[in-house]
């Protein structure tokens, strides 16, 4: 067993960070524990209104001085934490193992993602750039401007806690926006160490803050008049209520929800290669992304190519190695908690009962390496003859389950997919050009994978998302978030 090096010892207190000062709250403590360890790790205080206030009126005063920094100036604040974001980088991905539970390599793969969007964000001198036409009439000129607004807040989910709100707060400051970030409470820590290099990079007072909490912080965010902007990922539910919420306050809002992918495969496909790419789609992340392969699709009526294909998927799951994952020979970690645990046993146990055929029993084949309690692990679980009307072929259960459907045609693929509410991140896997350009021409998904399981923009194209799955116009990182935190500004001018 390789060395499990962990950089958080005991229990860690995370502040509040306000003004460039770390503050003491004052609110209710919740306990946080190691998923695969069942150690306590951390104890996160959820801030009171009041605390929450003073973070965004730090926001807004900090806002008039930042919004005149030259982007220039502004991007060398990034430059410099993305320097020590490199730096720091082994530390922050162990960090994020210790509190969430997956793999130190998908921790690793975290990181980077988050610090791309930081390295885009530094060409803001460029990607701010408005546009000019003169003579639009004789002797008038024009104009378009991109404007900051003012103070953004930015609320993190619990499977990403480094990336994400990295997918937001890096492009609304380059812009010359402060911002107020709310981590997921049930993991501070990968945002709290996150901000002790913000405070190193020299970024003003009042331009990057912190507090930790739960709902009851969302909600300040979404009622004060000072927030003028939120972006969000989370369950559908929570988004549908934060897009109504800012409609009625008239916020701008980016709100990323839930998924239910659908990987299409036909006969054609590599089968070598896309065996592997199903591993890691559906049981990366012990199934906790919204770009999880949820429902396996198999197209055409051939029994042997069925069968010999779900035999491979079958085979290659049940030798995932199951453990704690700063284990580097470990392939998936436990669950977040044992809540969510016992949600998804409730599913495998709906899909046995819904008259699905259980291939793979993750509750029974599984084996931990090392000594852990299995309060929170799950092996990969696999169903067969499960159709798009069972609870577990239409919702979403964010955990190692994967359900397989058959298909005649690729028409009828297709249908299955755009049936769902969801369409976040749908692939096919195919040799055929023809298949593949018809499938992403029709199939409704904000992302689409040909011959891609796991269907992760990078950081300067936008993360989409339609139907369930999202919530707004505009998507976070690159071009299109420089947009959302920024307002047009056309000026028309003639000097006589």
């Amino acid at each position: 067993m390789a060395l499990l090096e962990e950089p958080i010892k005991g229990i860690t207190k995370p502040k509040n960070y306000i003004n460039s000062e770390w503050v003491e709250s004052k609110g209710q403590v919740s306990e946080n524990v190691n998923p695969a360890t069942g150690e306590l790790i951390s104890q996160v205080v959820n801030s009171t209104k009041d605390e929450v206030d003073t973070a965004i009126k730090a926001a807004k005063e900090a806002f008039i001085a930042w919004r005149q920094t030259p982007p220039v100036t502004r991007a060398r604040c990034l430059f410099r934490l993305k320097q020590l974001l490199e730096e720091n980088f082994e530390e922050l991905s162990r960090i994020q193992t210790q509190e969430h539970g997956k793999c130190i390599d998908e921790s690793r793969g975290e990181t980077r993602r988050g610090i791309e969007n930081v390295e885009v964000a530094c060409g803001i001198p460029t990607l701010m750039m408005g546009t000019n036409l003169e003579d639009i009439a004789s002797g008038i000129d024009e104009y378009l401007i991109r404007q900051p607004l003012g103070v953004f807040g930015i609320i993190g989910p619990f499977n990403f806690p480094f990336m994400i709100p990295l997918w937001s707060a890096p492009y609304a400051v380059a812009t010359g926006n402060t911002v107020v970030i709310k981590p997921s409470p049930e993991v501070p820590l990968s945002q709290w160490r996150l901000t002790q290099l913000v405070d190193e990079a020299g970024f003003p007072p009042g331009v990057w803050n912190i507090v930790n909490g739960g709902s009851e912080v969302g909600n300040v965010f979404l009622e004060h008049p000072d927030i003028k902007g939120i972006t969000f990922v989370g369950s559908t539910k929570t988004a549908r209520y934060i897009y109504s919420k800012c409609g009625e306050t008239g916020k701008r809002v980016i709100a990323q929800a839930g998924a239910k992918n659908f990987m299409v495969i036909m006969p054609d496909c590599n089968v070598p290669a896309t065996v592997p790419a199903m591993m890691t789609s559906f049981f990366g992340n012990t199934g906790q992304r919204c770009l999880s392969g949820a429902n396996l699709v198999v197209i055409g009526e051939d029994d042997k190519f069925y069968e010999s294909f779900v035999d491979a998927i079958v085979q290659a799951a049940s030798r995932i190695v199951v453990g704690y994952g700063l284990d580097e020979s470990v392939q998936m970690g436990p669950v977040k908690d044992k809540a969510k645990k016992e949600k998804i046993l409730g599913y495998i146990e709906s899909g046995i009962n819904d008259g699905a055929k259980i291939r793979l029993d993750g509750r029974k084949n599984l084996k931990i390496a090392g000594n852990y309690p299995d309060t929170c692990f799950l092996g990969p679980t696999i169903f067969e003859n499960v159709t798009p009307k069972m609870k577990i072929g239409c919702e979403e259960i964010f955990g190692p389950v994967m359900s397989i459907m058959r298909a005649r045609t690729l028409d009828e693929a297709i249908n299955i997919c755009n049936a769902s509410h969801y369409g976040n991140g749908n692939a096919i896997f195919t040799s055929s050009g023809k298949n593949a350009r018809e499938f992403q021409y029709r199939v409704t998904s904000g992302n689409v994978g040909i011959n891609i399981g796991v269907v992760a923009p990078m950081a300067f194209f936008p993360f989409s998302g339609t139907k369930d799955s999202f919530f707004g116009i505009l998507h976070t990182q690159g071009q299109e978030a420089v947009r959302f935190f920024t307002e047009s500004k056309v000026v028309i001018q003639r000097w006589l």
